[in-house]
């Protein structure tokens, strides 16, 4: 399967943000959700099919325009699964903040069912003045079984230079791996903060958050379940607890 989802999010010159695009396929279908608040607006990801499946090839753009103010959310866990003999599945995700521009990406975590193949990339450009929030949950596995292969390569831009550069490889097909013992964990989780800060010290015993080469932080987490990562995570997300950076 291909599919393609894109959203363009612009300033309404009111304080407010309007959605002058919004377009997808399934499985990637964006459902513009809840009333306009604070000058927000907010987008759930719908899965309209099973997968990502071996084969697939799925593509999500979002722009978010000076002064406009953007939340992504899913509705539900992303399962990845084997399907017929193919090559991985593919989701590649780019999207750009301008100046002025606000992003939050909080999905539901990304699960690795048991033989899928899966890679995830992900390319964010964020203009100087520009502000970001993106989180990544994965969980190695449904209940009592092995994890599946995935790798997630993330980089994340900020006025053009390179603040945060991330390659995760789980599953029987990533180099040493031996399950949980890599991680600490089935599950692993972060959080980029890009022009804004987050809480200074540990969000848990298994988890930390430590400043970036630039307007940034990382909030990291791993656990037995996602539960934990999300007992530590889930409370950096809320925007009372955030502050621009210095």
């Amino acid at each position: 399967m291909r599919a393609e989802a894109r959203i363009v999010a612009a300033g309404d010159g009111r304080g407010g943000t309007r959605l002058a695009v919004l377009r997808g396929e399934s499985p990637l279908l964006l459902r513009r959700t809840g009333r306009p608040a604070d000058g927000w607006a907010t987008v759930h990801l719908v899965g309209g099919a099973a997968g990502p499946l071996r084969g697939d090839e799925l593509r999500l753009d979002i722009e978010v325009g000076p002064g406009a103010r953007l939340e992504m959310r899913s509705v539900a866990a992303s399962l990845a699964l084997p399907g017929r003999p193919a090559p991985p599945s593919r989701l590649t995700i780019t999207a750009t903040v301008a100046g002025g521009g606000v992003l939050h990406w909080l999905p539901e975590p990304l699960i690795a069912a048991d033989g899928c193949d899966h890679i995830a990339v992900t390319r964010v450009d964020v203009g100087e003045g520009g502000r970001l929030l993106w989180r990544d949950d994965l969980v190695c596995g449904r209940h009592e079984e092995p994890s599946g292969s995935v790798r997630q390569d993330t980089m994340i831009r900020y006025g053009g230079f390179t603040l945060y550069r991330h390659e995760l490889a789980v599953g029987p097909g990533a180099p040493g791996w031996d399950g949980a013992a890599v991680l600490g964990g089935r599950a692993v989780g972060t959080l980029v903060a890009v022009g804004v800060g987050l809480p200074a010290g540990p969000a848990g015993p298994d988890a930390a958050v430590m400043p970036l080469a630039g307007p940034g932080m990382l909030a990291t987490a791993v656990g037995a379940d996602i539960r934990t990562v999300a007992g530590a995570l889930d409370p950096l997300c809320e925007q009372p607890t955030l502050a621009p950076a210095v």
